[in-house]
């Protein structure tokens, strides 16, 4: 088993009576009918569908955990909060009071939420999971790299500052691995990624190629725009 603890990632709470109804209607997948041991990967989307954030939604008693790339999470934080009006919600940047750690390699007999006290188990991947807790004991075995590697060889992309408002869902493949909801209600830019995947307007994907080098997010190469790299391995969007 190895253990990797995470810096890259920051973590909102949306919390009050109204958090599962104001999600469903912002993000691309249904959180409205979410079970409390299931986590679920999410889009939020700008008016003219682009991605802004893209999230793995927790379920916690009070309401929900959000998992985003760190460097955007105050900013998305603050315009979230935007959106609550007379909704009973509280949307907070809870980025600096928890902990993170990617696991993999490791066995996973119980649901994919699990609870223990203030600390959470996530299922991300057969093997692989996320631990998030104000304090983690647990000593790393590995980097940040290494966990970031595994993410890309499962295809998971990470919106971050640098691919802010650049691609519909559908060009980071998430409807592929189950971050987009086509039968549920409206959301921002809902009407423009259901017109992507039923009129075939989706003229750029994302790919896995190797990296000679370190690239970052954002960064033009072989003709297209990364989204994430590492460990000599990249996920790229490229024209179809």
């Amino acid at each position: 088993m190895e253990r990797a603890r995470l810096s890259r990632y920051g973590l909102l709470s949306v919390t009050g009576e109204d958090a599962r109804a104001f999600l469903h209607a912002q993000l691309t997948n249904d959180i409205q009918s979410l079970p409390a041991d299931r986590a679920a990967l999410a889009g939020w989307c700008s008016a003219k569908g682009r991605l802004l954030a893209s999230f793995v939604v927790i379920p916690m008693a009070s309401g929900f955990l959000l998992q985003l790339a760190r460097d955007i999470a105050p900013a998305v934080a603050k315009r979230l909060s935007m959106f609550i009006l007379r909704s009973k919600v509280k949307v907070a940047d809870e980025s600096d009071a928890w902990q993170q750690h990617g696991v993999w390699n490791a066995p996973w007999t119980g649901p994919e939420v699990s609870w223990d006290g203030e600390t959470v188990a996530v299922r991300v991947g057969e093997g692989r999971f996320l631990q998030m807790g104000r304090q983690l004991a647990e000593a790393p075995t590995a980097s940040e790299e290494d966990w970031v590697t595994q993410e890309i060889r499962a295809g998971r992309p990470l919106i971050m500052a640098a691919t802010q408002d650049q691609f519909v869902p559908q060009m980071v493949n998430f409807e592929q691995i189950g971050g987009v909801d086509f039968r549920k209600g409206c959301y921002p830019g809902q009407e423009i990624v259901a017109r992507a995947q039923y009129r075939g307007q989706v003229k750029r994907r994302m790919v896995k190629l190797p990296a000679p080098a370190p690239l970052q997010p954002g960064q033009d190469f072989n003709g297209g725009v990364v989204v994430d790299s590492a460990g000599g391995e990249a996920l790229v969007v490229m024209p179809v």
